[in-house]
């Protein structure tokens, strides 16, 4: 079960960018992109066959899994997270510091 998964809101730890929150917009292996972090531009050619204009274009670089940590909005700070199987079964994630669950 991956600790970070698409649409959480995570804190940034490292980087540039450290201090950071955003929404989690892609999570590519070890790497995920954040909302409106570590913005870069792009100088891009323009695609007439898929309608792409061309330009500098700027967007979301992806930063190391280890640079992020998963938001915990009850101690408003980034936290760990672990895995625990409930009564039926089901695996669900979890904040180590006060055992909240993250999946709803």
């Amino acid at each position: 079960m991956k600790n970070i998964r698409k649409g959480d809101e995570v804190i940034v730890i490292a980087g540039k960018d450290k201090g950071r929150r955003g929404t989690v917009l892609r999570v590519e292996g070890d790497r995920v992109a954040v909302e409106n972090v570590n913005v870069v531009k792009k100088h891009q050619k323009p695609n007439p066959g898929k309608n792409v204009p061309g330009g500098i274009v700027e967007r979301e670089a992806s930063l190391h899994l280890s640079n992020v940590m998963l938001f915990n909005p009850v101690t408003k700070k980034g936290d760990r997270v672990g895995v625990k199987a409930l009564e039926n079964g089901r695996r669900v994630r979890v904040f180590r510091s006060n055992n909240e669950v993250v999946d709803i």
